[in-house]
């Protein structure tokens, strides 16, 4: 099974650092969803839910706002917490 690493970061603390099967996050233009292989990407995020599934368990972190970077399979999050 295909995986990324998906890390998110807040001012205040590391939230996540994790291989996982997918992340689907609150960009600013809608939400969007990432996989293994996906372009490289930079996004704003607003208010919402960032969402991922690992090893088939599904999780959520809730965020304020903030910035992500997709590249070569790292999903990087840096955000601010609700």
């Amino acid at each position: 099974m295909d995986r990324i690493y998906l890390e998110i970061v807040s001012p205040e603390a590391v939230l996540l650092k994790k291989m996982v099967s997918l992340a689907e996050l609150p960009g600013t233009l809608g939400r969007f969803e990432v996989l293994a292989g996906h372009a490289p990407l930079i996004s704003s995020l607003g208010k919402g839910v960032i969402r991922y599934v690992s090893e088939g368990i599904e999780s959520r972190i809730e965020i304020k706002s903030g910035m992500v970077e997709v590249v070569d399979d790292k999903v990087t999050a840096c955000v601010e917490t609700v």
